[in-house]
């Protein structure tokens, strides 16, 4: 689950990146405008996803042995 949510979440950050660098909502210009239907939906699960994320930073790391 974690790695689905890490990938929706860059792929709605480099939606953002288009949108900063060139003007252009790629989620927009694909599914019918911002506020088609299917944008709104894709929109809800890149946020969804980013909500995971957050949980990514508070999880307890697993510390690596150093094998010698």
């Amino acid at each position: 689950m974690d790695n689905t949510a890490l990938v929706i979440a860059i792929i709605g950050a480099l939606n953002w990146g288009s949108i900063g660098l060139f003007g252009v909502d790629l989620v927009a210009t694909l599914c019918g405008g911002q506020t088609a239907i299917l944008s709104r939906i894709i929109y809800t699960v890149v946020g969804l996803a980013g909500l995971w994320c957050i949980t990514i930073l508070f999880k307890e790391k697993i510390p690596v042995r150093d094998h010698h």
